[in-house]
């Protein structure tokens, strides 16, 4: 049971149901669309929250199409979860008895790939350990821009690719979630980073603080014997051995994305570079974690790192955010606005 659910009338639920956006099978944007279903109710260690904004992430590209297969997990035949969105800023409703660190009222954002995904409606249940207390002085939208794309680039550049001052970086994908996130971070412990993306990119890449910026579609960055001690592949469109001659000896490649016979590739080439070459190459596998958006909440609420948002479309229109976003020509996030 809920406690503090008697104030949900003042905070906007004495509502049953609300507007969501479903899907039932897998497929192309065409399966989508809006519904009014019930408002979930929180368990014992959850939360229900009023959702002011959610954005969109390859990962809600993936399973709407069920593509790669591995996508299907828990849901082969058809999706496990009728609601995708998994990054949200909101206001809590309500909270469950179990639940210590927040209160109705609280504004918070929070990764829910972990939990039940649903962000693309006007509310949605989440377990506690999922969210944290949205950066004061920013919107929801660029709250809501944050948990997977900025934790991905931490976990990438921080503990997987072991970034410090100095250090030579590129970010291959630079000017997409990931990425806008990864150049700030870089910068702001003092290395020197070279974005690769598309040439419409370039405006934002250099903006917030790209040291160099090559256009994938002109250069390729491992035929320019430049070598970099660690490289964040947000895309996976180089062969492994093409990245191994753009590594410095003793440099890090990490793969936050990309098609699955190339992580495959990676995963078995790995051991044989690390040993002959003395070259790392890893695999970064996603995991929330409340700890690392807090980096980013404070990292944000002292001005050093600014979410990148490219478009917001209402939630009537989430499936052109997907649309979007599956076209890879978004600068920075996408977000879906849910309350204004």
């Amino acid at each position: 049971m809920s406690r503090n659910i008697e104030e949900a009338s003042e905070l906007g639920t004495g509502q049953r149901t609300m507007k969501a956006m479903v899907y039932d099978r897998y497929g192309t944007t065409e399966e989508l669309r809006l519904e009014e279903v019930e408002v979930p109710s929180p368990g014992e260690d959850e939360l229900l929250i009023a959702v002011h904004a959610a954005s969109v992430n390859s990962w809600d590209w993936d399973l709407l199409r069920g593509k790669p297969y591995i996508t299907r997990l828990g849901g082969f035949r058809k999706p496990r979860y009728r609601i995708l969105g998994a990054d949200i800023a909101g206001t809590v409703v309500a909270v469950g008895a179990a639940v210590k660190r927040f209160r109705p009222g609280d504004e918070v954002f929070g990764d829910l790939s972990g939990c039940n995904w649903g962000g693309f409606a006007e509310y949605v249940c989440a377990r506690e350990a999922a969210l944290t207390l949205k950066p004061a002085g920013i919107s929801f939208e660029q709250a809501a821009a944050i948990p997977q794309a900025a934790v991905l680039a931490l976990q990438g550049l921080r503990n997987k690719g072991r970034l410090k001052k100095g250090d030579k970086v590129l970010i291959n994908g630079a000017g997409g979630g990931v990425g806008t996130f990864g150049i700030q971070y870089c910068k702001w412990i003092g290395a020197e980073v070279t974005g690769v993306d598309s040439g419409a990119k370039w405006e934002t890449m250099f903006a917030i603080g790209a040291d160099h910026v090559l256009n994938y579609e002109q250069d390729d960055f491992t035929k320019q014997g430049i070598r970099y001690d660690l490289i964040l592949d947000v895309v996976g469109n180089h062969s492994v051995r093409s990245i191994q001659r753009a590594l410095k000896p003793g440099g890090i490649y990490v793969m936050v994305g990309g098609p699955m016979p190339r992580l495959l590739q990676t995963l078995v080439v790995s051991p044989l570079s690390a040993r002959f070459h003395k070259k790392q190459l890893t695999i970064l596998v996603h995991r929330p974690n409340h700890d690392d958006q807090l980096v980013w909440k404070e990292l944000v609420e002292k001005a050093q790192v600014t979410p990148v948002v490219d478009r917001c479309f209402p939630l009537s229109e989430a499936d052109q955010a997907l649309r979007y976003l599956g076209e890879g020509a978004a600068k920075g996030k996408v977000v879906v606005r849910i309350k204004n």
